[in-house]
């Protein structure tokens, strides 16, 4: 049970624009929920509103999984599925919440094993 949100919020702030990498399963979910992709890189280089993030198991050695919820108000958020790498940040998915999402990622966290590498 632990938040890793000031380790991912301290990974995020080296990359810029170009570092940001959408899959095309994140760019169907993008226009399918009609979330502004300049809004998710704006909130990957710049975390201010992150408030949580679950660390996931990853594929690659060298990468780490994120599952992040980005805050605007109670009732809504962002949450984005990304995996930092050494040179970029890949978004995998995203999903717009717009009902009371702290309690979805309180819990989250609370299931999730602390991961060790």
């Amino acid at each position: 049970m632990h938040n890793y949100r000031d380790y991912v919020i301290k990974r995020l702030k080296k990359f810029t624009k170009k570092d940001i990498v959408i899959t095309k399963h994140a760019l169907i979910r993008i226009k399918q929920r009609q979330i502004n992709e300049e809004e998710i890189i704006e909130n990957i280089i710049n975390p201010k509103r992150l408030k949580y993030a679950v660390k996931e198991e990853a594929r690659l050695k060298g990468e780490d999984k994120f599952d992040c919820y980005f805050g605007y108000t109670k009732t809504l958020c962002h949450r984005y599925v990304i995996i930092i790498k050494d040179d970029k940040v890949v978004v995998v998915t995203v999903v717009k919440i717009n009902r009371r999402w702290q309690r979805i990622a309180e819990k989250k966290l609370k299931n999730k094993r602390y991961l060790r590498y």
